[in-house]
């Protein structure tokens, strides 16, 4: 992020004077607590707007989505955290979040991103399989990955796709990013030599930039969502803790390939 030469902190956000609490121009006490849902308020605080019913679909079946993946790495650094430090619940849930990167939970902001590039050449006259085609080969003879495609669990196309694409069909959100999404789909054995399926990080920017959404937040529903799960973590962590059993199978299978001194092992 470059450095302004803005003085002044702005921020359309939100304000309060002595009696209202201001959030996008609303009054959060009379208009929001009570009348939104949580999604719709997080959409308003995004975009300065209320979403329609359409976009409040998918993005909450999105969040639904991702907010749970099981003992993935991010969970287990949050559980383990948690054991060592019971005291401090936000401590743990951020360690999870810190996990949020290329590989996990931040692919789908990548693939978003992606979809973009492809899109910009659609809408200046290119047929969108040329486009996903140019942008790929343009990715891959940079040296980048092909984000939001292809799973280690589910050879064939992640369930959640599809079931995220029919929430933006019976939505009516624009389709025109399901259709990128798709045309790379069906190019990746050209592009990669691989025949690889869209997975859960490339149909959530699908959905989403097609529902309103801006593409420098993607990253932040999997890091919203996940915070939901991380929260349940740490409460089963309390009733059923096993952050310290996870360490202890870390040591239990770990092998030592390094250096030892002379007389190391042998009796005293």
């Amino acid at each position: 992020m470059k450095i302004g030469k803005v003085t002044v902190p702005r921020t359309a956000i939100c304000t309060s004077d002595e009696h209202t609490i201001v959030v996008r121009g609303r009054d959060l006490s009379k208009e929001l607590i009570g009348k939104v849902s949580f999604v719709e308020h997080f959409f308003l605080l995004l975009n300065g707007r209320m979403p329609s019913t359409g976009e409040m679909a998918v993005l909450n079946a999105t969040l639904v989505a991702i907010a749970e993946h099981g003992l993935v790495p991010s969970v287990q650094a949050a559980r383990m955290t948690f054991a060592a430090a019971p005291d401090a619940m936000q401590g743990a849930v951020a360690a999870g979040i810190l996990g949020c990167g290329s590989v996990v939970l931040g692919s789908s902001e990548t693939a978003g991103r992606m979809y973009a590039e492809i899109d910009a050449q659609v809408q200046a006259g290119k047929h969108v399989a040329d486009a996903a085609l140019a942008v790929m080969q343009a990715w891959r003879a940079a040296g980048r990955s092909i984000p939001g495609y292809g799973h280690p669990l589910h050879k064939e196309r992640d369930e959640r796709v599809g079931a995220l694409f029919d929430v933006a069909r019976a939505a009516g959100t624009d389709l025109r990013f399901v259709a990128i999404a798709e045309a790379a789909e069906s190019l990746l054995p050209e592009v990669l030599k691989k025949d690889l399926r869209l997975n859960v990080s490339g149909a959530i920017p699908a959905v989403l930039l097609g529902a309103g959404f801006p593409v420098q937040a993607l990253k932040g529903v999997p890091i919203l969502a996940r915070t939901a799960g991380l929260i349940a973590h740490m409460v089963e962590e309390i009733q059923q803790p096993i952050g310290f059993a996870l360490s202890y199978q870390a040591t239990r299978d770990m092998v030592y390939d390094g250096e030892v001194p002379a007389g190391f092992g042998s009796p005293p």
